[in-house]
């Protein structure tokens, strides 16, 4: 058993059952034995494997959107380029690539890189050093006052959501406790609550489940915020729906489905992302907002197909095929390619993102 599932045990024991989205702060980013505190879970030996491991293309066709923002600004002496949540710095490695290609825009970034792992920023350094990263632990510490270039991709459905069980009378809060032999069980707290939610959701069967993102709202705020005072652009990647309705809990371990509660520290857990409450604050808070988009859709409009043809042309056979598939693997509707989606925020009466039509602006 990891130390944390002990101190977790004890704590429960003595304090009683905590709401999930503070069992999902403590699993993931608990500093002595979270999961991302204490190990580097991307790529074939570790737990999962995002798109940037897949194929270079995605990487590099999101730094030309970037550069296409840059050249929209007039070309900015000064821009402040950030990744949330940079991994193994694979996407980061990517994207600079194609920005190197542009000119005049390698000299105005100042990279920023948000990771709390200590284990992963040394991964990002060493890959990243000739660009000179500068570390944070959250968005608050990255400057403001120069245009942002900002992608975070698969960061939002690993930041703590809480559950809410419709039941007669209204809803009760989904906790995580222990059951009579002392193991880590969900329960329900013992009185319902009132909570602002869809009109809807009056209506929802007893039984349902809905899933509130306040901490990827409150970062999308930020982001939004800034964007909307700074100008410039985000882009967040990743699995999601519209609304809040449905328990999408999960964990992974070794490539595998595994069980959420089990071993904490140990597993990844993730849950989908509402992109409709995301897109509604980062309006509210002075962004204009685009998307979500399907991810294959937005790689094909980038010109991914044209990218691979470059890659392929001239690799032997071996190489081609496996290069094909990782963009298939990305543009495909039945692998990632709707499964992602994309949502863009750039400062209101900015022309559309690369990628993203006018008509694609999302009002209300």
């Amino acid at each position: 058993m990891s130390t944390l599932a002990e101190r977790l045990r004890a704590s429960l024991a003595r304090e009683g059952p905590i709401p999930l989205d503070r069992f999902m702060a403590l699993a993931l980013l608990d500093r002595r034995g979270g999961y991302y505190a204490t190990r580097t879970p991307i790529g074939a030996a570790g737990d999962f494997t995002t798109a940037p491991e897949i194929s270079q293309c995605f990487g590099e066709l999101l730094g030309v959107a970037l550069a296409r923002t840059w050249l929209d600004l007039g070309r900015p002496e000064r821009v402040i380029l950030v990744e949330l949540g940079p991994g193994r710095g694979t996407l980061m490695h990517d994207l600079l690539r194609a920005l190197r290609g542009v000119p005049g825009l390698a000299s105005a970034l100042a990279l920023h890189l948000v990771e709390p792992s200590p284990s992963l920023r040394a991964v990002q350094r060493e890959r990243l050093h000739s660009y000179a990263p500068r570390f944070h632990d959250s968005l608050a510490t990255v400057p403001t006052g120069a245009p942002l270039l900002l992608v975070a991709n698969e960061v939002l459905d690993a930041l703590p959501v809480r559950q809410l069980v419709r039941v007669e009378g209204g809803w009760r809060e989904r906790l995580v406790g222990l059951d009579d032999d002392g193991r880590l069980a969900f329960v329900l707290a013992p009185v319902t609550i009132r909570v602002d939610l869809p009109d809807a959701a009056g209506d929802l069967p007893i039984g349902t489940v809905v899933e509130l993102g306040r901490a990827r709202e409150a970062l999308v705020a930020e982001i939004a915020r800034r964007v909307g005072t700074d100008g410039g652009l985000a882009l967040l990647v990743d699995f999601g729906r519209l609304g809040p309705v449905g328990d999408s809990l999960r964990a992974v371990r070794a490539h595998a489905a595994a069980d959420p509660l089990d071993e904490p520290g140990t597993v990844d857990l993730a849950a989908d992302v509402d992109f409709a409450a995301l897109r509604e604050v980062a309006r509210e808070r002075g962004a204009a907002v685009y998307g979500p988009l399907g991810q294959g859709v937005l790689l094909e409009r980038l010109g991914i197909g044209l990218r691979l043809a470059r890659l392929v042309a001239g690799r032997p056979a071996a190489v081609r095929a496996q290069l094909e598939a990782g963009v298939r693997r990305l543009v495909e509707p039945e692998a990632m390619g709707e499964r992602f989606k994309v949502l863009a925020l750039t400062a209101p009466g900015a022309p559309a993102p690369a990628g993203f039509l006018a008509e694609e602006e999302w009002r209300g």
